[in-house]
């Protein structure tokens, strides 16, 4: 049990039946009345975000989430199928819990699958990957001082903002978390 006294950012919590994690927290002590702990909190499951203050001496269980490296196989259907490396397991995870974290990695890369109580909640892509383009329009000469791009479509079929320079064929680094441009290979 963890009393709202020691909160700290990032710790995840068991709230009213909710699994949940503090973003911010802030201990106020009021001129006037008994201190208390204004905390932003977010629902790692639907992703909401709530503002909720508590006495400082109110406990809560720790939420035990949990991260396993899994091997990203196939696309099926509305399925996506992993393995786990270890013992050779697979499961199969519905497309509405993988959401858009997939849409940078290929067939046969790390991913982190990330559940509660045994559920899957969420999928963690690798931080960066490398993709080929397979289709991007020619960059051409012109007005390039405020750093010019064009969209180009990688193998996975997600489409990134890259300098005019990129053609088809190369291979160039993406950030999953912002799905930005970074580097050529």
């Amino acid at each position: 049990m963890i009393s709202a006294g020691d909160f700290k950012n990032g710790l995840t919590l068991e709230i009213n039946g909710q699994v949940m994690q503090i973003v911010e927290f802030q201990h106020v002590k009021p001129g006037k009345g008994a201190a208390f702990v204004r905390t932003k909190m977010k629902n790692i499951i639907n992703g909401g975000v709530v503002e909720t203050t508590f006495r400082p001496t109110e406990k809560f269980p720790a939420a035990r989430i949990d991260r396993k490296t899994m091997q990203y196989l196939y696309f099926d259907g509305d399925l996506y199928n992993f393995m786990d490396p270890e013992t050779f397991d697979q499961i199969m995870i519905n497309q509405d819990v993988v959401g858009d974290s997939m849409k940078f990695v290929k067939e046969n890369e790390e991913c982190k699958v990330v559940s509660y109580n045994g559920n899957v909640f969420a999928i963690e892509p690798p931080l960066f990957v490398e993709l080929e383009v397979t289709e991007t329009e020619p960059g051409f000469a012109g007005n390039t001082a405020q750093g010019a791009s064009k969209p180009a479509t990688v193998e996975t079929g997600a489409t990134v903002q890259v300098p005019l320079f990129v053609n088809i064929g190369d291979v160039i680094k993406i950030d999953t978390r912002t799905g930005e441009y970074l580097s050529r290979v």
